[in-house]
């Protein structure tokens, strides 16, 4: 008995100091040397004269209006701000594989908000992943990109969050499984999947370029939505390949896909137009996409969406194929009479669409995705793109959920993807099922 005590209590002295060394390793990351790189991250990522605040003094008003332009740059709101509560006062609950995460309160408020920060302490929340106490944050919150802000942003969201009126709202306790909700847990998540570091500068780039780069890749946070997870929940934010978002069942088709929403055949007047209005050409933004537009890049100036587009159509592409087997090209009569009776009117006898309105659906690459959760869900729940200033009144989609049964939908989605030439594979009845069963 007294060799097995010896035994538990080495177990238990291993267990604390691997514990220790993924605490330290987690917190240092690359951070050795890395003031060199900081501060050249720091030359191509500041917001160029017309991207921010008017002027470039450096007084506390100009701070604080760079911070708020950093803020919709960055989407915070979205998240931290709960359906018709006071903004940035967090308790927006986030839905994982792992439970719900709820949002912290981001006002100045000294007992329940940021009121007793600092800007170190900030700083280390967006690079470190780290709360004021020391705590390891959820990576909900993507600081996994936000590491790459600079300090010099990091400051002035600060000072924007600090100057909103202060919102005493208690933080709500996260709802996760064991052992998800651990520090222990984190700590090993981080060692596989974080390092803290800077935004690289590709010297063989334009500024514009890099300049894009650092908006996608870090305070933008694309990969959040267009890359695969693994299992844990890990995701790499230079793979831009697409992927379900977990939990919410929309696609978020690759953007290195020219089949998929790969840009690099438009041109960069196009690319902005999508970011800036949410629609281009027969593109629609939808779903969690139209969220994004809507809260953040039809604020962002045009320097910044120009340099957005010119990193986003630079990414190399290569081709998904879309191509059916020969059983999924069989078109049911089932599908073409749905279509003619609901669909038509709008989208046309040949899925030509109308200009300015209709997308079409002849020829229209979401509509061949292999991945089909989106098409289910704008079919059952309507397709709604966002009202943004260039495109005040879009038009939508109403839903068919109460219309249509799941062996219509399914027919009829069948039909669109394999008609006109079209070859995509079929939509069962329980993929629309799955969909329809998931929405709470």
């Amino acid at each position: 008995m007294k060799r097995l005590g010896f035994v538990m209590v080495g177990l238990a002295l291993v267990a604390v100091l691997v514990f220790a060394w993924l605490w330290r390793l987690s917190e240092t990351g690359d951070d050795a040397g890395q003031s060199q790189s900081q501060s050249q991250s720091q030359a191509q990522a500041q917001p160029n004269p017309q991207a921010q605040a008017p002027g470039a003094s450096a007084d506390a008003t100009t701070h604080v209006e760079r911070g708020a332009y950093l803020a919709r740059a960055g989407n915070c709101a979205l998240c931290h701000t709960v359906r018709g509560g006071p903004a940035y006062a967090g308790g927006r609950a986030i839905d994982t594989p792992f439970g719900t995460l709820y949002t912290s309160n981001l006002t100045p408020a000294p007992r329940t908000g940021l009121g007793a920060w600092t800007a170190q302490d900030f700083w280390r929340a967006l690079h470190h992943g780290r709360s004021r106490d020391g705590r390891m944050l959820y990576p909900a919150f993507p600081y996994t990109n936000y590491t790459r802000v600079t300090r010099a942003d990091s400051d002035a969201l600060f000072a924007y969050l600090r100057s909103l009126a202060p919102v005493e709202r208690d933080n709500l306790p996260h709802a996760l499984t064991w052992p998800v909700r651990t520090q222990a847990a984190l700590a090993v998540w981080r060692a596989l999947y974080f390092r803290p570091g800077a935004q690289p500068v590709d010297a063989a780039q334009t500024p514009e370029w890099n300049r894009g780069a650092y908006l996608v890749q870090g305070l933008g946070h694309c990969s959040a939505c267009h890359s695969a997870r693994d299992a844990l929940g890990g995701s790499n934010l230079m793979d831009l390949s697409g992927g379900m978002i977990p939990m919410q069942n929309w696609y978020a088709p690759s953007l290195a896909s020219r089949t998929e929403a790969g840009v690099a055949e438009w041109s960069v007047a196009d690319i902005v137009q999508l970011l800036h209005t949410g629609r281009a050409g027969p593109a629609s933004a939808l779903g969690p996409m139209a969220e994004v537009v809507r809260h953040s890049t039809q604020h962002l100036s045009e320097a910044d969406l120009q340099a957005m587009a010119v990193f986003l159509k630079a990414i190399p592409q290569t081709q998904t194929s879309a191509e059916a087997p020969a059983t999924a090209r069989v078109v049911s009569a089932r599908g073409e009479r749905v279509y003619g009776e609901q669909c038509a009117q709008c989208h046309g006898d040949r899925g030509q669409g109308v200009p300015g309105a209709y997308p079409p659906l002849a020829g229209n690459r979401a509509v061949l995705l292999p991945q089909t959760a989106n098409l289910v869900q704008a079919v059952i729940y309507g397709g709604f793109a966002p009202a943004t200033d260039g495109n005040p009144r879009p038009y939508g989609m109403p839903p068919f959920a109460v219309v249509l049964g799941d062996a219509d939908v399914a027919a009829v989605l069948t039909y669109i993807r394999n008609a006109w030439g079209q070859s995509g594979g079929p939509v069962s009845e329980l993929d629309v099922a799955r969909q329809r069963s998931s929405r709470p």
